[in-house]
């Protein structure tokens, strides 16, 4: 997903929906109901099962997404790819010209002088 706030917005529902669907588990072994969903909205059964819906879906499109590489989300999934070396600055050649031309500001002089 290259879009930001869609791949924000997706991430957001998958975690509520996680989140909601462990308070069930554990609302069941309790023997209560922990439903966050249906305490919120559980007199409009049509809007919880839309809710259930789109948080279903955003979860599918998680999976999808999930190992396509995206910048912009949070998920990184960039980071375990390889990515291509860089080429190395190329060094100045070493010049092999020997001769023995003395600079011009040297002048010779004997030793001990």
């Amino acid at each position: 997903m290259k879009n930001k706030p869609t791949c924000l917005l997706v991430s957001l529902l998958v975690f509520i929906g996680a989140l909601n669907l462990g308070l069930v588990g554990l609302g069941g072994l309790l023997n209560m109901d922990l439903n966050v969903l249906n305490m919120l909205v559980g007199a409009w059964p049509l809007v919880e099962n839309i809710v259930y819906l789109v948080v279903g879906l955003a979860a599918l499109v998680f999976i999808v997404t999930y190992f396509r590489c995206c910048d912009s989300c949070a998920c990184h999934s960039c980071d375990t790819k390889e990515k291509p070396a860089e080429p190395e600055p190329s060094e100045p050649e070493a010049s092999t010209d020997t001769s023995s031309e003395a600079p011009a500001n040297e002048e010779e002089t004997p030793m001990g002088q």
